[in-house]
């Protein structure tokens, strides 16, 4: 099947009425014939079968063993690094989503340390790579300058060194319609279902998805020891909207391929500095974009020419469609000022070495007309 053929189809009816739409089981335990004998669940913190089905669902689209739904991305990352322990080291990407770099600093408190490096040159991975390191933790694209990463051959480097080294991919930038991470030889993919998956800015959700059987076992026994389940109405919702995924990505992707252009243009020269956008043939990592993903995605990055929060401040607060806000991947357009709001919680040292500029503004591309979305920024410059 094709991949929008597959997304559908791999909603089955419900076995028990022929429900078209998956049922919400809005329970916490549920009745045994016996002391451990009953109909696969017990109690919903350790199993549902509403998310049971999103677990289901995920895994084919990513090709996986298996998967575990979660509260929150942040929530599916934390149970990954329970997997550590003392003096156990991570290799990040560089300028990864500010709510992990503030989750990785607290284990820091815990011994465990992290290495933050340019991705985008997978020699780098030879240089600190050592006996400590346990997990290479890839974002690609990256948040929120869209840095590229070679994944199959990380994950080749990587292999060769040791094998034991998890591979680590949180694929919420491109979502399993433009990239699939476990086929390049990933060990875990990760989504902030949030994002594109559920689609709607409605839902908080998180998503693991497992390569193997024996790993699928140890973090499924952390979710439970630990609690950060998904609920059934959270599940449901992810559910309804991934049944969507390929139509919005498709045209999520296209919009944001034109306003690139469009902030590349030379009219645009005496505001916009530079442009971030793996579409782009100026884009230092297109090649491997072109080679790894089936489009381009729906985020767009740029900077100002006068280089300054207060520049960037005064754009983001001008535009009409695009509205003010955290997160992405919904219906509506957004504009995000990272320095300020996502990225708040990295030093300005750190945010600055790895490429996000004081100016530095995000949009998450939505899924109205681009002439007006090209409008509304080109009026925004006006001001």
């Amino acid at each position: 099947m094709k991949e929008e053929t597959k997304i559908i189809q791999n909603i089955l009816s419900d076995p028990l009425t022929g429900a078209i739409s998956t049922p919400i089981y809005q329970t916490s335990t549920y009745v045994q014939e016996a002391p451990g004998i009953n109909k696969g669940f017990d109690y919903t913190r350790t199993n549902n079968p509403t998310r049971r089905t999103l677990e289901k669902f995920i895994t084919k689209l990513e090709y996986g063993y298996d998967s575990i739904a979660f509260s929150s991305g942040l929530a599916s990352i934390d149970a990954i690094l329970k997997l550590l322990k003392y003096k156990d080291e991570i290799l990040a990407v560089n300028d990864i989503y500010g709510g992990t770099f503030r989750l990785l600093n607290l284990y820091k408190k815990l011994g465990i340390n992290t290495q933050y490096i340019d991705m985008t040159n997978t020699k780098n991975i030879l240089h600190h790579i050592s006996n400590k390191t346990k997990l290479i933790w890839i974002e690609t694209p990256t948040n929120p300058t869209l840095k590229i990463s070679d994944i199959k051959e990380i994950c080749k480097i990587s292999n060769k060194l040791n094998p034991n080294i998890l591979i680590i991919v949180d694929n919420t930038f491109a979502s399993p319609v433009i990239q699939n991470p476990i086929n390049l030889g990933a060990d875990i993919v990760i989504h902030s279902a949030t994002k594109y998956l559920a689609g709607h800015s409605d839902v908080l959700a998180g998503l693991i998805v497992v390569k193997e059987k024996e790993l699928y076992e140890e973090l499924k026994y952390i979710q439970n020891a630990t609690g950060g389940v998904l609920s059934p109405i959270d599940s449901w919702l992810t559910i309804r909207g991934i049944q969507t995924l390929y139509l919005r990505v498709k045209k999520q992707s296209e919009n944001a391929n034109k306003i690139a252009f469009f902030l590349n243009d030379k009219k645009n020269s005496s505001v916009v500095d530079k442009v971030y956008y793996p579409g782009l043939s100026i884009h230092k990592n297109h090649l491997v974009a072109l080679k790894q993903q089936r489009y381009f995605g729906g985020i767009v990055s740029f900077s100002l020419i006068n280089d300054t929060i207060e520049s960037a401040k005064k754009v983001v607060t001008s535009t009409k469609l695009f509205k003010l806000a955290e997160s992405l991947g919904g219906t509506k357009s957004l504009i995000c000022h990272p320095a300020t709001m996502t990225h708040k919680s990295t030093p300005s040292k750190i945010r600055k070495k790895s490429g996000i500029q004081d100016s530095l503004i995000r949009l998450s591309i939505g899924i109205e007309d681009v002439e007006d979305l090209i409008n509304d920024l080109n009026n925004s410059f006006l001001l």
